[in-house]
């Protein structure tokens, strides 16, 4: 079966519980449809680079599917139909990463030097 990235975003005011709550309902099509869903995380709320729907932030979540097309159109379709969704977008890839995604990785502040420490010297 084709692998998947799938990435979507949803409102501000809805809560984090609600979020998973979708991506849980949302690995419910795929599975009913002969995919899986091998891996999901919640990369939190974060602002936007311009307003969607008078939304300023947004809470985004990873998707990583083992799934054919059909079982992809429809969860897809179930989003178009889904108010709290604001966008989404989905990418075939060759190779599905096992790691935590970029977004998910702990930035290594030690490359940073000693800027933003003390004053001038």
């Amino acid at each position: 079966m084709p692998l998947y990235e799938h990435v979507y975003i949803t409102r501000q005011d809805v809560s984090p519980a609600q979020v998973e709550e979708l991506t849980n309902s949302f690995s419910e099509v795929i599975g009913a449809n002969g995919g899986t869903v091998s891996k999901t995380e919640y990369w939190g709320l974060k602002s936007l680079a311009y307003r969607i729907r008078k939304n300023r932030k947004a809470h985004f979540t990873l998707m990583n599917l083992d799934a054919p097309p059909d079982a992809v159109a429809e969860m897809e379709r179930q989003m178009r139909l889904n108010e709290d969704i604001l966008r989404f977008m989905t990418l075939k890839v060759d190779a599905l990463e096992e790691e935590p995604s970029a977004m998910m990785q702990k930035r290594d502040r030690d490359d940073r030097g000693d800027r933003g420490r003390g004053g001038r010297r």
